[in-house]
């Protein structure tokens, strides 16, 4: 069975698409078979960055290492039972579809709760959720004091998490292996850093996740989305001297896959 990992966070705006088009090209140059899905059905910021790759290899005459994307089919409405839900379908048969020939299914969920999200998170091996370096974000996960020294109760989205993880309890699946990724983090070591970093490792024995290491906040990720590259692509594009920047980012990406814990993944790229 393919192994699923789901790109998750109900706050928009956290980096899921950029995150999942890197993770995604990272196993694929691993020479690993990737499955893709987009539960963004309005935006599609993810599927829109597989469709700018594939453009810009194509004007380019390159062979980019691309994951196999897969938009959700559409469902007869009159083919369902009574009480069935017809996003349920469309996602479930997304996945029949893709996991024969995957080794992982890589799902990127909206910035909102959706019946897609809620599902596609029970389903998931591996839930990555990358937060804004922020107590803003933080929020997302639970709430804090005024101070911010203090966890007062889970969030919304924690409260999704824990309720999926009883699904999957209860079908007899394996836990969900949860990592909260720090996204967008300052170079310096600000006041605001080092409390949001206390935070998340009170909140991980509080309520289980792992911490994995992030990026930093770096322009370059606001450059590839056009043309639908990624870090590992700079090379293959005609850039032979990456700079110091690109070249750490590179490492945090390593870094973080290896934080994964993926089956069969060694982080060699």
């Amino acid at each position: 069975m393919a192994h699923i990992i789901v790109v998750g966070n109900e706050k928009g705006g956290a980096g899921k698409s950029t995150l999942s088009m890197h993770i995604a090209t990272a196993l694929v140059r691993m020479g690993h078979k990737v499955g893709a899905l987009d539960l963004d059905l309005r935006q599609k910021s993810f599927g829109r960055y597989v469709e700018n790759r594939l453009a810009y290899a194509a004007e380019h005459g390159l062979e980019l290492p691309t994951p196999d994307y897969h938009d959700l089919p559409e469902i007869d409405p009159a083919t369902l039972q009574q009480g069935e839900n017809i996003y349920d379908h469309r996602l479930s048969a997304a996945v029949a579809t893709l996991e024969p020939d995957s080794d992982f299914i890589l799902i990127d969920c909206p910035g909102s709760h959706t019946r897609l999200s809620q599902v596609a998170h029970s389903l998931a091996d591996t839930l990555v959720t990358p937060l804004n370096d922020s107590f803003v974000d933080f929020d997302l996960l639970a709430h804090v004091d005024r101070n911010a020294d203090q966890i007062t109760g889970p969030s919304v989205y924690s409260e999704m998490v824990w309720n999926a993880r009883q699904l999957r309890a209860q079908a007899g699946l394996k836990p969900i292996d949860w990592i909260v990724m720090r996204n967008r983090m300052g170079a310096q070591q600000m006041v605001n850093k080092e409390k949001m970093g206390r935070a998340l490792d009170r909140l991980a024995k509080r309520i289980g996740f792992r911490v994995a290491p992030g990026f930093n906040e770096r322009v370059i990720f606001r450059e590839l989305f056009p043309r639908g590259i990624t870090l590992l692509d700079l090379r293959d594009i005609g850039v032979k001297q990456l700079n110091i920047s690109n070249v750490a980012a590179r490492q945090e990406l390593r870094e973080l896959i290896k934080a994964l814990n993926l089956p069969g993944v060694t982080a060699d790229f």
